[in-house]
Order: structure tokens, then C-alpha cells, then sequence
């Protein structure tokens, strides 16, 4: 398999203070895991391109995307959100995180990757259609598979969300569009501290309690997830790839391990085989457990290669 890792040093210059859990230094722990485990050789390695207005505003309003913009810092933070902060860097960050998964869709629509992974920072699940919230100010996955439908006339795209939080912002930019099935698995109750309600139509809902360990989680995946995914034929499988369910995690309280990032990866890669030639673009959501994100960063990336 080639798969793209697609990044950018401006991802790395983001940072809204010390004592932050979204720090840079995320990225660095991945790719010091892929270094040590002699991986990052054998990926495609790609710099991220920002993302356009045009691009942003397919996902999110207008006057919201011009508000981002407008509030860019050039020295201290601004806060949008409670702990979601724009610097100076962050702008730059944001956009070329959103670039990123418009180029990995690019690559595997084209034929020159087999799926990718974009290693970026802010994430993104958590951006709504008009509001920044939960660290995320563009939401990344979405604008990569808005791009998919409207420049590849795709019409099922999937997007798989396994952080520990519910992607709220995915959701609610792709509630109403059926070219998107968007699926979550997530600790509930817990932030974003809203009830998502019942699955429908396009949108399906795997809620897991506190304390939800590997069988359970496994069960939900097989029983839930992968049957609504089979009828549904993708023709593309994005991932919003949170790390933050893993049991080290300080962010949340799911019990997940290492190998159960992998084994997640290995049946949408099935799935994938079978339905979109093997399409799959990965980006990266949560995971602040710096040891525990390396290395199930590493597993669901050493997957996707199929090594």
C-alpha cells in the first residue's frame, strides 16, 4: 500500500499556552513513534497546501470564516470559545489542516495514493457551521469530504468518528446531506454536553458509557457500525481518527487499548477494499496522552500501509 502522511510545520506553531492539552508537541510525539519504528521512510511524505475561503465556506458560513480571519492576532491570544484560542500562528495552522484532507482526497481520488493520513493540528470535529468550540476552528474532515462531493461528484461518502467526543460540528454540517453518512462512536454523557438524540437518516449515533472497555466497544463497532456501512457502499472512507478513547487518556474515560485502534482501522480497510478501491483519508482529531497518541498513531497508520 502507498499511503501519504500529509503535514505542515505551521501545525506545529499553534499553541494557546503551556498548560494546554491541544499542545504541539502532539504531532511531535507522532512522529518521533513512526521515526523510531522505522515507518516514516516508507511513507509518501507530503507538505499540506492551506485551504482556500472558497473551500472553508463549501462547510461553513460565510461571515464566520471572514470572523476567523478578521480576529487573527498578530502578537498575544483572542479567545473565540473557552479554550479555543487564536494566536498568531493559528490561522495558518487552521487552514493548512484543512488543506491537508483536501489533498489526501485528492491523492486517493487520482490514483496516486492508496488512502493518507494528515498528521495536523488545530482538529476540527468540533467546528459547527457557524461556531468555533472544543479547541477546533475549521472542521477539517468535513471540508475534505464536502470537496470529495463537489469536485469528484461522489455520492456516499463515509465518515467514520471514533474520538472519545462527539463530533458535533460534523454532524451539524452534514445533518441534512445525504451524500454523507457521518458515524460516531463516543462517550456519553460527556462534552460536548448535548444529547445527539436518536440515529437518523444520514446520521449514526454509538454512544458508549464511561468506563467502555475493548469487548464492548468491539461489539458496538461490529453489530452497529460495519453492517450500516456495508449497505451504504462508500465510494470514499474518512476518518476522524481521535486517540483520545485509549484508557491512559486524560481527556475522557473510555477504556480503550492500543490494539483496538488497530483492529477499528483493519475493518474499515475491508470495507474499503471492497466498496472504493481501498479509499481512505485519515486525519487527525484528539489524543493527549502523548505516549499513549504516539502509539496508537503508529498502529492505525502502520494499518493503513497493511504492514
Amino acid at each position: 500500500m502507498t499511503t501519504a502522511y500529509i503535514t505542515h510545520n505551521h501545525c506545529d506553531k499553534h499553541d494557546m499556552g503551556e498548560a494546554h492539552p491541544e499542545s504541539p508537541q502532539r504531532l511531535g510525539a507522532i512522529r518521533d513513534r513512526l521515526i523510531a519504528g522505522q515507518l516514516l521512510d516508507y511513507l509518501r511524505c507530503v507538505e499540506a497546501l492551506p485551504a482556500t475561503q472558497a473551500q472553508l465556506k463549501a462547510v461553513h458560513d460565510s461571515a464566520y470564516v471572514d470572523s476567523i480571519f478578521a480576529k487573527a492576532p498578530e502578537q498575544g491570544h483572542v479567545e473565540i470559545e473557552p479554550e479555543t484560542l487564536l494566536m498568531p500562528h493559528t490561522l495558518e495552522a487552521a487552514t493548512h489542516a484543512a488543506g491537508a484532507v483536501i489533498q489526501g482526497v485528492n491523492l486517493v481520488m487520482n490514483g496516486k495514493m492508496d488512502n493518507a493520513f494528515c498528521a495536523v493540528r488545530p482538529p476540527g470535529h468540533h467546528a459547527e457551521i457557524d461556531r468555533a468550540m472544543g479547541f477546533c476552528f475549521f472542521n477539517n474532515v468535513a471540508v475534505g469530504a464536502k470537496h470529495a462531493v463537489q469536485h469528484y461528484g461522489l455520492k456516499r461518502v463515509a465518515i467514520v468518528d471514533f474520538d472519545v467526543h462527539h463530533g458535533n460540528g460534523t454532524e451539524d454540517i452534514f445533518k441534512s446531506d445525504t451524500s454523507v453518512l457521518y458515524a460516531s462512536s463516543y462517550q456519553h454523557p460527556f462534552y460536548p454536553y448535548a444529547d445527539p438524540g436518536a440515529s437518523h437518516d444520514n446520521i449514526l449515533h454509538m454512544p458508549l458509557e464511561a468506563g467502555t472497555g475493548s469487548d464492548v466497544f468491539r461489539s458496538v463497532i461490529s453489530d452497529t457500525l460495519l453492517p450500516r456501512l456495508e449497505s451504504f457502499q462508500p465510494e470514499i472512507i474518512m476518518i476522524s481518527a481521535g486517540f483520545d478513547a485509549h484508557k491512559s487518556d486524560p481527556m475522557g474515560q473510555l477504556r480503550l487499548e492500543d490494539s483496538d485502534f488497530q483492529w477499528i482501522t483493519e475493518q474499515l480497510i475491508d470495507i474499503a477494499d471492497r466498496h472504493c478501491q481501498g479509499r481512505i483519508v485519515s486525519v487527525l482529531e484528539g489524543g493527549y496522552h502523548l505516549d499513549a497518541l504516539g502509539r496508537c498513531a503508529f498502529s492505525h497508520i502502520r494499518s493503513l500501509m497493511k504492514m
